[in-house]
């Protein structure tokens, strides 16, 4: 299992937590003296900002990694030009057939 994969299995649970306990939080009494009803509702706001800070390091880490890989392939292009030009044009090809395929 790549770490993508884990990621995204990760995000479905954590999603699916707070899912949950959110709705025990609507469907608890919604009396603010009611001690249940205050832990949910803390539990619930922790389960959210838990899963936003791990979306929010997901996002950086891709973005990063996107990044990466552009520097990559300018070099690789600033090195070997007419091998960018090849690959551009068979990618172009690629995709006009894809389309006219439709």
């Amino acid at each position: 299992m790549s770490s993508t994969d884990q990621f995204e299995t990760r995000l479905d649970d954590d999603l699916a937590l707070l899912t949950e306990t959110l709705e025990e939080v609507l469907r608890s009494s919604g009396d603010p003296a009611d001690q249940k009803y205050i832990e949910l509702k803390q539990k619930a706001e922790q389960a959210l900002e838990d899963v936003k800070n791990r979306v929010s390091q997901a996002s950086d880490s891709y973005y990063y990694r996107a990044k990466q890989a552009a520097y990559r392939a300018d070099d690789y292009v600033h090195e070997k030009p007419w091998q960018g030009i090849g690959i551009g044009a068979a990618a172009g090809l690629f995709v006009g057939l894809l389309l006219a395929r439709r």
